[in-house]
């Protein structure tokens, strides 16, 4: 899919020496909930009122949700995961303890502005009502287990 060979090939189709072992699927899922607990851990402080103003819609009235609280999460959000993969060997909190990391397409490490392209595809289509539900429907039926937001960035998640 997208001319890619399946995962270990090279475009010859002949296995590459030392093949790439691609993280499993189930282990990148608990891997990405972990780092959403620590994110949600890192950015409460600034989520109280938020969640205070969502939750008091007694009337079931329109409820005004603080943007400035919500995009300083999604920044918060946004450098964790760039800043993590780009200098921690390619691994956030939840993927280093699931064994997983980020590279390029080859296995090599991902560069920073390509680990900062995968995450900036990530962040718009979570934020896109229900572009997200793609992005993961696509690590389940690609055959290298790669989102959308690997494709544009052209990384893969790896055994580490």
């Amino acid at each position: 899919m997208f001319g890619y060979p399946p995962a270990g090939e090279s475009p010859g189709g002949f296995p590459w020496p030392g093949a790439i072992r691609l993280g499993g699927r189930w282990r990148r899922l608990f891997a990405g909930i972990l780092d959403l607990l620590v994110i949600g851990f890192i950015s409460s402080p600034f989520t109280y009122r938020t969640v205070s103003t969502i939750t008091g819609a007694e009337n079931g009235l329109s409820v005004q949700v603080p943007y400035a609280e919500t995009l300083l999460v999604a920044v918060i959000g946004f450098l964790y995961y760039w800043l993590l993969t780009a200098f921690w060997q390619g691994q956030t909190l939840g993927k280093r303890i699931f064994r997983l990391r980020v590279s390029d397409i080859s296995g090599q490490k991902a560069g920073v502005g390509q680990v900062a392209l995968r995450e900036l595809v990530t962040w718009l289509m979570y934020s896109t009502c229900c572009l997200g539900w793609i992005d993961v429907a696509f690590i389940l039926f690609h055959s290298r287990k790669q989102a959308v937001h690997d494709l544009a960035a052209r990384t893969l998640v790896i055994d580490a």
